[in-house]
């Protein structure tokens, strides 16, 4: 058995925001390559991701937002047959292609396929190489490259439908998670752990934040020796109180020092270090179940070896 699962779909090289949009099908292009010319790729479990369903979706966001989506896709549809615009726009930075509404189902659908696996004890742990990305969906908003919240939906997925009682978020990304915050603040039975650059976008998390969220804002230019002593004193005593029976990661690597959308100083190492203290707890809490999902990371370069570092640990090769 291969301990750690891949998770990636055809359809999510399709979704793109036009020329010059950071957040394009490259990404996925770069992860591939480099797993398969580094050798990763051999050790992994690859599997194709279903689509998640309507009512998965809802685990998450409201059905009025789902509705307006799916109707944005097929008028888009209408629309390039008509000779229209071939993008509809969601927020100044996103938009959908006719493609968007099928490989956001498909990312959703790795994020609860790869739960399944790590529940049936097929695999220990998943990755998941998907695009749209998602922790800045909130319940009834897309927004930020992001349609729907796959982190938020694989976590309430295992409570509902796993029954499991206690569930853990780990978001790394440059960018504050706040759609996974506004969908499972004061859920008790899910701690969120984050840290972000700020200010930055989406220019939230500083304040107030529900008792389930350990957000640590942190300055543009921190490095990673500074974001691991924070991580040492204080994410890993929340989660060792919380003993979280599974962990899923917001997996972005746009914090890396090459990275031009954040002002952040880490390196492959930090990631490599970071996935070992998650796979920790895991261990001692969670019989070792994670799931992680792609989130953010553009220099194709530092993203390619920043997810090979992530993934040599959570495959232990």
């Amino acid at each position: 058995m291969n301990a750690t699962g891949y998770f990636t779909h055809k359809d999510c090289w399709k979704h793109e925001m036009g020329a010059g949009h950071p957040e394009c099908p490259a990404r996925l292009d770069a992860i591939e390559d480099w797993l398969l010319a580094t050798g990763v790729k051999d050790a992994l479990d690859v599997r194709e991701a279903p689509q998640a369903s309507t009512s998965e979706i809802e685990l998450a966001h409201g059905r009025m937002m789902i509705a307006a989506l799916r109707g944005l896709s097929d008028q888009l549809v209408d629309d390039i047959q008509a000779g229209g615009p071939s993008h509809a726009q969601i927020d100044p930075d996103t938009l959908m292609n006719v493609h968007t509404w099928d490989a956001a189902l498909r990312a959703a659908g790795a994020a609860l396929a790869a739960t399944d696996s790590v529940m049936a004890g097929e695999m220990e742990n998943a990755f998941c190489a998907v695009r749209p990305p998602g922790h800045h969906a909130c319940r009834d908003q897309a927004m930020g490259f992001c349609f729907f919240n796959n982190v938020a939906i694989a976590a309430r997925y295992a409570l509902e439908r796993h029954g499991l009682k206690r569930v853990a978020i780990v978001d790394f990304d440059v960018h504050h998670g706040n759609g996974t915050e506004d969908i499972l603040q004061g859920d008790k039975r899910v701690l969120m752990v984050s840290f972000f650059q700020h200010p930055f976008y989406p220019h939230s998390g500083a304040d107030h934040a529900a008792p389930n969220m350990l957000n640590l804002p942190v300055p543009a230019y921190t490095k990673g020796m500074d974001v691991r002593e924070l991580i040492e004193m204080m994410w890993i005593p929340r989660l060792e109180q919380f003993k979280p029976e599974m962990i899923f990661i917001s997996a972005g690597f746009d914090a890396h020092r090459d990275d031009d959308l954040g002002q952040m100083g880490l390196v492959e190492q930090d990631y490599a270090w970071i996935t070992q203290r998650i796979k920790d707890v895991a261990k001692r809490h969670a019989k070792g179940r994670i799931v992680s999902l792609l989130e953010g990371g553009y220099n194709l370069q530092a993203l390619a070896r920043s997810v090979e570092a992530h993934v040599r640990v959570l495959a232990d090769l």
